[in-house]
C-alpha cells in the first residue's frame, strides 16, 4: 500500500499514549457487553444443574458483604458459621456464562472494586512496579480476575504475591478460568516450586464448577474474513470513513512493531474512540514475543467490540509454526477465536 493510499485514514502507529496510575485503574471495569450483567439476567441451562448451583453460590458470595445480624447479648455463645474463603473461582469451558456471573458479582459488590483479565493485572503491575500497584489497590473491597491463566512462572509468582497482599488487607476476590486451578500450567512446567505457587493461589478460592455447552457456538475452525487485495481494503476503509465511522489503517507488520514500543497496559487507550481497525498485508508471525503482544492487543480490541478489516493472510492464521502446539496454545486459541469474531462483528 502506497503512502498516498495510507493517508486516507489515521494510523494507530501514530498513537503512543501515556496513562497515570489512576487512569490505568479506571479502565478495570467489565467489557461493554457486560455493562448490565446481573444475577437475574443469567439464564442457567436446565440440562446442566451446575449452572444453577453456580448462580446460587456466587449470589451467596455477594451476600457476604452484608453486615451480619446481631444475635444474643454480650455473653451470647452463638455458634459461628464456617470460615469463608476470601475468593470464589468459577471453572468451566467457553460460553457457559462465567464472565457474565463475574461481571454480575462486580456490579453487586461495594467499591472500590476492579474487573480485569489476568493479563491486564500482570501488565499493570509490570507498568507500575509491585509496591506501587499494591498501594494503588490497597483498600479495594473486591477484585474480579477473568481468564485466570498461569502459563508463565514469573507471572504466577507475581500474582501470588500481589493477591496475597490484597487478601491480607481484606480484599475479596473472584476469578474465572477454563481449567481447575491445580491443573493450570500443567504440561508446560514441572518444577516443584512452580506447582507449589499454583497451589498457593488455588487455596484462596472456593472452587465452583460450571458445565455446559458454548452458548455462542464459536467456531475456531473457521476463518476470519479477509479482503483479496489492498485495493479492496482501501475501498472499504473509504466507505466506512465517509459513513462517519472512526477508522484507522495500518500495515500489519508496522502495527506489530509499534506494539512493542507501548506497554500492554496502555493498549486500551491506544484504541480509544476507534470504531474500526483496518490492517493491510497481514502475514504469519514467527516471533513469539510479537505474537504474545498481539494476543494482549486483540483482547483489548475484542472487549471494546471494535471491528477489524484486513487484507493478506486471514487473521486466524497469524500464529504460525509450532505456536499452537506450545505452552501458550490456550492464549493463541482464544486470540484466534476473538479475531474471527472481530472480523465478523
Amino acid at each position: 500500500m502506497t503512502a498516498e493510499q495510507q493517508a486516507v485514514a489515521p494510523r494507530l502507529t501514530e498513537r503512543s499514549p501515556s496513562m497515570s496510575a489512576a487512569e490505568l485503574a479506571a479502565t478495570l471495569v467489565p467489557p461493554r457487553q457486560f455493562d448490565t450483567a446481573s444475577f437475574e439476567s443469567y439464564r442457567p441451562d436446565p440440562d446442566y444443574p451446575s449452572q444453577a448451583e453456580a448462580l446460587a453460590k456466587i449470589t451467596a458470595f455477594a451476600g457476604s458483604w452484608k453486615p451480619a445480624a446481631k444475635t444474643g447479648g454480650f455473653f451470647s455463645r452463638a455458634k459461628k458459621g464456617p470460615a469463608t474463603k476470601p475468593g470464589i473461582y468459577l471453572d468451566g469451558g467457553f460460553g457457559v456464562g462465567k464472565t457474565h456471573l463475574l461481571a454480575a458479582l462486580w456490579h453487586a459488590a461495594p467499591g472500590p472494586k476492579y474487573f480485569g483479565t489476568f493479563i491486564e493485572y500482570t501488565a499493570l503491575v509490570g507498568a507500575l512496579g509491585f509496591s506501587e500497584a499494591v498501594k494503588l489497590f490497597h483498600g479495594a473491597r473486591f477484585i474480579a480476575i477473568d481468564e485466570f491463566e498461569l502459563d508463565d512462572p514469573g507471572d504466577t509468582m507475581l500474582m501470588t504475591r500481589f493477591l496475597g497482599e490484597l487478601v491480607a488487607g481484606g480484599t475479596r476476590l473472584a476469578a474465572t478460568s477454563n481449567t481447575p486451578p491445580n491443573a493450570l500450567g500443567e504440561g508446560r512446567f514441572a518444577a516443584a516450586d512452580f506447582l507449589r505457587e499454583i497451589q498457593a493461589i488455588a487455596d484462596r478460592f472456593d472452587i465452583v464448577r460450571i458445565d455446559g455447552l458454548d452458548y455462542r457456538r464459536r467456531d475456531i475452525e473457521g476463518h476470519a474474513v479477509a479482503f483479496g487485495s489492498d485495493a479492496e481494503l482501501l475501498a472499504a476503509v473509504e466507505r466506512r470513513a465517509a459513513a462517519g465511522e472512526s477508522i484507522t489503517l495500518d500495515p500489519f507488520a508496522e502495527l506489530v512493531e509499534h506494539l512493542g514500543s507501548i506497554h500492554p497496559s496502555r493498549y486500551i487507550k491506544m484504541i480509544d474512540g476507534v470504531d474500526v481497525i483496518a490492517l493491510s498485508d497481514v502475514a504469519p508471525l514467527l516471533n513469539q514475543t510479537d505474537a504474545l503482544r498481539l494476543v494482549a492487543f486483540v483482547d483489548r480490541v475484542y472487549d471494546a467490540q471494535i471491528r477489524i478489516l484486513a487484507s493478506g493472510t486471514p487473521l486466524d492464521e497469524v500464529f504460525a509454526g509450532d505456536m499452537l502446539n506450545g505452552g501458550y496454545r490456550k492464549k493463541y486459541l482464544r486470540a484466534t477465536s476473538r479475531l474471527i469474531a472481530s472480523a465478523s462483528l
